[in-house]
């Protein structure tokens, strides 16, 4: 048996772009594990109605269509782009915090600059995608993960 020794015995892996989730088939093939995690997330951070569909942009009657598992839609970009933070938001706290302070965490008062004695959902909530993303580098940071 000959070896070919120049050649690596692994499959090199090429540069990706970025996911924007702004192409048709890769939302069409996110949207079922986003809605199912967010159904999850929802559950798990007791979320009203309310602030479920405030936290993906959607009217209350539309969650209502949406929380159900046989929604058939597809999320849009910007919503894809919540759901993402949220869950990176997720497997933030469970690195963090026990599971019971992770689960609890997003609902509690917080004297922290960035939410001003308000709830991390409260403030996900009145600044969208922005401040999503700035509750998720937040606690990366608090973790030691920037």
């Amino acid at each position: 048996m000959i070896v070919n020794l120049a050649a690596p015995a692994y499959r090199r892996l090429q540069p990706q772009e970025p996911q924007t989730f702004s192409q048709e088939n890769d939302r069409a093939r996110l949207t079922p594990a986003a809605m199912a995690a967010f159904r999850n997330l929802v559950r798990v951070w007791q979320l009203t109605g309310a602030e479920a569909a405030a936290l993906l942009a959607v009217s209350p009657s539309t969650w209502d269509r949406m929380k159900k598992p046989e929604w058939k839609g597809e999320l849009n970009q910007d919503q894809l782009t919540r759901v993402s933070a949220l869950i990176g938001t997720v497997k933030g706290l469970r690195l963090l915090f026990a599971d019971r302070l992770a689960d609890e965490w997003p609902k509690l008062k917080n004297k922290g600059s960035l939410f001003d004695g308000e709830t991390p959902v409260d403030t996900m909530i009145e600044g969208g995608i922005p401040r999503m993303l700035d509750v998720r580098r937040h606690v990366d940071a608090l973790r030691g993960g920037l």
